[in-house]
């Protein structure tokens, strides 16, 4: 394959049959909610947080933590709460109910929701911390559209110091394309390919939340609870941690 191809998978494609198959596992990595100082809580100033600000200011919030508090107690339920309110979601597929449950929790506490459709500043650090483990020094960035932008190549060293933007979206590959991070447009998570020891030992290490995708998970597998399910497990069983 040419780094070009590694674009985000296709939406009726499960995750794990997405760049002809060649990764062991992909880990279904959940955008944090950002708890923040209260000077920048929605009660104090009702204008989401400039990414610099979450990046020097802001700290993860779990998905698990939200939702003990709002009683949107799986993966999935929280997904579909969170894609209502930005008015991702058909009607029928839509959570009204959970969309205004989460929205008055988000309202009361120093907790925005998590970034959507990028690379999360709070997930940068540990982006890097990936490569840095598998001793690259640099990584390849594919653009969201690559016939239109060009593959680069991004020191880490400039990205971890600021020298060199960070990516808004797109995919970014080790080298020798033994891992790669890649996420899309009205998305809250990311996901993370590569050989089930590497993901599973980052997960671990990073404490990052989310899943391993199942060999039937898709892009909307927050979908099982509509009766057409893309799923094997209910999402309530899943970790939301690795173990």
């Amino acid at each position: 394959m040419h780094f070009a191809d590694f674009t985000y998978p296709p939406y009726e494609v499960p995750f794990g049959e997405a760049y002809g198959g060649r990764y062991e596992c992909v880990f279904v990595m959940l955008h944090p909610f950002v708890r923040v100082p209260a000077a920048l809580a929605w009660a104090a100033q009702r204008c989401y947080p400039s990414d610099a600000q979450i990046a020097e200011l802001g700290a993860k919030c779990s998905w698990t933590e939200v939702g003990a508090a709002t009683g949107l107690s799986s993966c999935a339920r929280l997904n579909q709460a969170l894609l209502t309110s930005i008015g991702s979601l058909t009607e029928h597929l839509s959570d009204a109910h959970g969309g205004d449950v989460l929205k008055t929790y988000l309202q009361s506490h120093p907790v925005w929701m998590p970034v959507e459709g990028c690379f999360a500043p709070l997930l940068q650090p540990d982006f890097l911390s990936a490569f840095a483990a598998a001793s690259a020094n640099e990584a390849v960035f594919v653009p969201e559209f690559p016939h239109a932008d060009p593959v680069v190549n991004l020191p880490l060293d400039g990205l971890r110091h600021g020298s060199i933007p960070f990516p808004s979206r797109g995919t970014l590959v080790a080298p020798d394309a033994s891992f790669l991070f890649t996420v899309d447009w009205d998305s809250f998570f990311t996901l993370f390919y590569g050989a089930q020891s590497f993901v599973r030992r980052i997960a671990s290490e990073r404490n990052l939340e989310g899943f391993f995708a199942s060999p039937t998970t898709e892009h909307a597998w927050f979908n099982y609870s509509m009766g057409c399910a893309t799923v094997t497990l209910s999402p309530e069983h899943w970790q939301t941690r690795a173990q």
